[in-house]
């Protein structure tokens, strides 16, 4: 009797090793994140221009990339399936707390879609304008003499008592001081207006500098007003594919003609489609959604660019090989400007 008491305790306590180690396996966070294909999302449902709905058939659809917290599970299914990536903390946060990071995210996005009014609303020939409230601070040096004073999402709107209308002309006349020079920067947090003054550092480039990463804060505001909400997607690669939502949208014009349209690129004001990250996974995306054609932003390849992209491809090579392998009937279409996306609409019906 005492031995079969003794051997159902080492059962349980295995059975329960057992189940600790399943348990685990699913759900134990390591310190590292599994990038995937997201979603292809119907911009119709994003997108609100007052008396202008879109009752057109097709889509325009915004692909994303999903980003989970890695689990011993799904590293290694990251690490046999060649469209999920396995990435660190730093390489994704940049070495920001979770809620910086979903800050400048969710900034990003606000940007994209500004962008994306001006240029669609522009090539609309209806009322836009583009104001330019300074340089949004994206992050700060742990070295910069204002590292105390400046916080990620705050916006410099002043140097030395000088605005500027663009990032250049902010650096240009930074870029023009001496090292060690005593500066006043303008700033914005919350609303209200502050003042901080440091002396210049030297930056790698041996030129002097604030130590700061920015990028440009800019308003428009546009009629007939049109309203983005993106829900949960952050990032500024939205902004193409949200362009020719709203050109499609203010202008009545039926630019997709029944087709399911995705893609990805940045665009800025004047109209131009940067490079983003991960649009293999944005084609698996795209390809799971249906669609027939995909925008990929183009740059003519060279050397010293393949050194550095993401699997030393450009984003239009890297999409092409992906949809070749996993996507054979999309159309995968290089687009440098906004105008190209639109003119390709136009002439392939």
């Amino acid at each position: 009797m005492r031995r079969w008491i003794q051997w159902s305790w080492r059962e349980i306590i295995l059975t329960a090793a057992i189940v600790v180690a399943i348990l685990a396996f699913f759900f134990l966070p390591l310190p590292k994140y599994i990038e995937g294909p997201g979603e292809a999302n119907d911009l119709k449902t994003f997108v609100t221009i007052k008396d202008h709905p879109d009752k057109d058939k097709g889509k325009f659809m915004i692909t994303s990339v999903a980003l989970s917290q890695a689990r011993p599970a799904t590293y290694l299914y990251a690490k046999f399936n060649s469209y999920y990536s396995v990435e660190s903390v730093d390489s994704v946060t940049g070495g920001e707390s979770n809620a910086t990071y979903d800050r400048v995210q969710d900034f990003y996005m606000q940007s994209a879609i500004n962008e994306a009014i001006y240029t669609a609303y522009r090539a609309a020939n209806k009322p836009v304008k583009r104001q330019y409230l300074g340089i949004y601070v994206l992050s700060v040096d742990a070295k910069s003499p204002f590292a105390k004073k400046l916080k990620v999402g705050d916006t410099v709107t002043k140097v030395d008592g000088h605005h500027f209308n663009s990032m250049t002309g902010y650096q240009r006349y930074i870029q023009k001081q001496r090292v060690g020079k005593k500066t006043t920067i303008t700033y914005q947090r919350n609303g209200h207006d502050h003042q901080a003054t440091a002396k210049l550092m030297r930056l790698p480039t041996k030129k002097a500098g604030i130590g700061i990463i920015l990028t440009d804060n800019v308003k428009v505001t546009a009629k007939p007003k049109v309203k983005v909400d993106p829900g949960e997607i952050g990032g500024p690669s939205g902004g193409l594919m949200f362009s020719l939502q709203i050109y499609n949208q203010v202008t009545g014009k039926n630019l997709r003609h029944g087709q399911k349209i995705a893609g990805t690129g940045t665009v800025d004001g004047d109209g131009n489609v940067g490079e983003i990250g991960g649009i293999d996974k944005k084609i698996i995306a795209a390809k799971r959604a249906g669609a027939t054609v995909f925008f990929a932003p183009y740059v003519k390849p060279s050397k010293l660019l393949l050194k550095y992209e993401e699997h030393h491809m450009t984003n239009y090579q890297l999409a092409k090989a992906t949809a070749k392998k996993y996507a054979p009937n999309m159309k995968v279409v290089p687009v440098e400007t906004f105008s190209d996306a639109v003119k390709y609409l136009e002439t392939h019906k």
